[in-house]
């Protein structure tokens, strides 16, 4: 039998990971991927929760430069990331996992009301969960969204599902001596700027202790694999991790 490492988990999943390589939208055949990658998680028993990003529709920041109001701009990609959210639910429940999506927004005909409570008790009854509309909140990333999420529902870690890797050294598409960083405390990823998350998440996670796990979702089995123990891409954590 695998023994899964953790028991509760939060994955943070980017927009950007489910147009696959399209400048825009939503790749089905990724998101069914993804989908797979999860229940292949939950099959071990372990309770699955997801924030999922809106970039691959509409980043607020991006919109702001482009002359809307950043409020605006902001609510909209907060509406981006419903969208991604019912995706990712629909071919999760293809799969025969029983799905639900909560959202910081109010819209009930769509999805749950955040309810942290309510939101536990589907991950104990083996649901999955979905977390969309960030922290309803301008000026918040959906970083923060996923760490103060992991925080309510007490998971014990918080897996960041990127494209890449990990965390380098350099940008490994412009230096080729970068180098992949596989453990690093959270002061060293604010001490030195590092793009794992914005700071706000990395503060909140250094606080409450949550240790975080980024790696690349397009290597098949990598999340099954980091689940039960694995070292798969970079571990942030408390200073004897760096």
């Amino acid at each position: 039998m695998e023994k899964p490492k953790y028991k509760r988990i939060l994955v943070k999943l980017s927009g950007e990971a489910l147009m696959g390589d399209q400048a825009f939208g939503i790749a089905p055949s990724i998101v069914s991927n993804i989908a797979k990658e999860l229940v292949k998680v939950t099959s071990l028993g372990v309770q699955v929760a997801v924030v999922v990003g809106g970039g691959n529709i509409i980043r607020g920041v991006s919109a702001h430069e482009q002359g809307i109001d950043r409020i605006t701009g902001d609510s909209m990609g907060m509406l981006g990331t419903v969208i991604n959210a019912l995706a990712l639910s629909s071919a999760i429940e293809k799969l025969c996992v029983e799905t639900r999506v909560q959202t910081a927004i109010d819209m009930h005909q769509v999805a749950e009301p955040f309810i942290r409570r309510r939101a536990i008790r589907h991950l104990d009854k083996g649901r999955l969960v979905v977390f969309a509309a960030g922290t309803g909140s301008p000026f918040f990333t959906t970083d923060s969204a996923a760490a103060l999420r992991a925080n309510e529902i007490q998971a014990e870690i918080l897996m960041k599902a990127t494209k890449v890797d990990g965390v380098y050294t350099a940008d490994p598409m412009k230096d080729p001596s970068a180098e992949l960083m596989s453990r690093l405390s959270y002061r060293d990823v604010l001490s030195r700027g590092l793009r794992v998350m914005d700071a706000a998440a990395i503060s909140l996670c250094m606080e409450t202790g949550i240790p975080l796990q980024i790696f690349n979702i397009r290597k098949p089995g990598i999340l099954k694999s980091v689940v039960l123990g694995e070292q798969m891409g970079s571990f942030v954590g408390p200073e004897e991790a760096s």
